[in-house]
């Protein structure tokens, strides 16, 4: 395991790479207010989840999943983005991160100003809803009103098929594209930056050994130990946006 890093260490480590891939998990959210799933008093310990088979299969899953999304249960819409957010924007915008591959669905990458192009949702995204069946985007404001108003189960304009949130349920496959695309830019990296990761969720969390397998510099920033730290070049137990912050000023 490498020893215990400092900022400046971080910030070295970044001017020295010629490509940063940059990997968050929901420590980078917990900053801006929004509560993981997994740790104690998180969303999955106050409300089961539901299963994408559960969600297919019935119409009383449905509306509980629906009026969960509606009543922002889960708190992924009170969020704004944090100088950890920020921070990431100005390291995409200065061309030296050429992607974020993020297990976030709070949409704060996207808000902070990082180009929608380079930003990769590998959990998708609960700032909208798609069609199940012919994949059709459908803004939650306008499911929200006929819902609350009417108990509508949201619908496809198009085809009548089943629209859920964006955000991929358990049991539900990753999305192809995103997969891809996330291994695309691992591989083309000399710097895999993870920050607030526990990288206990797989397939997602195999991207920051497969940068170390292929040859890049291996950097961890979370508050807490991870399973990977042993193969990490450099292990930042510190919070992410002031260290972050230091790293990439503004």
């Amino acid at each position: 395991m490498p020893r215990s890093a400092t900022r400046q260490d971080l910030a070295r480590m970044i001017d020295d790479a010629r490509t940063v891939v940059v990997f968050t998990g929901a420590g980078i959210s917990t900053e801006s207010g929004i509560p993981d799933f997994r740790s104690p008093g998180g969303v999955w310990s106050r409300m089961k989840p539901i299963t994408f088979q559960e969600f297919v299969g019935s119409e009383d899953k449905r509306r509980e999943a629906w009026t969960r999304n509606f009543t922002g249960a889960a708190g992924w819409d009170r969020g704004r983005p944090n100088a950890g957010h920020q921070a990431v924007a100005r390291l995409v915008a200065s061309g030296k991160a050429s992607a974020v591959i993020t297990q976030n669905v709070d949409n704060l990458h996207r808000a902070s100003g990082v180009p929608a192009d380079q930003v990769i949702e590998l959990h998708g995204n609960a700032s909208y809803a798609v069609c199940l069946a012919c994949g059709e985007r459908h803004e939650l404001a306008d499911l929200k009103g006929p819902f609350m108003d009417h108990g509508v189960i949201p619908a496809c304009r198009v085809c009548g098929g089943l629209v859920k949130s964006a955000v991929i349920a358990f049991g539900q496959p990753m999305p192809l594209e995103a997969m891809s695309r996330a291994e695309e830019e691992t591989l083309a990296c000399d710097l895999f930056l993870v920050l607030g990761s526990s990288l206990a969720v797989y397939p997602a969390a195999g991207f920051p050994l497969m940068a170390k397998r292929n040859g890049a510099r291996l950097a961890i920033v979370n508050r807490e130990p991870t399973d990977q730290d042993r193969y990490a070049d450099l292990v930042l137990h510190d919070e992410i946006g002031p260290a972050m912050s230091e790293a990439v000023p503004a």
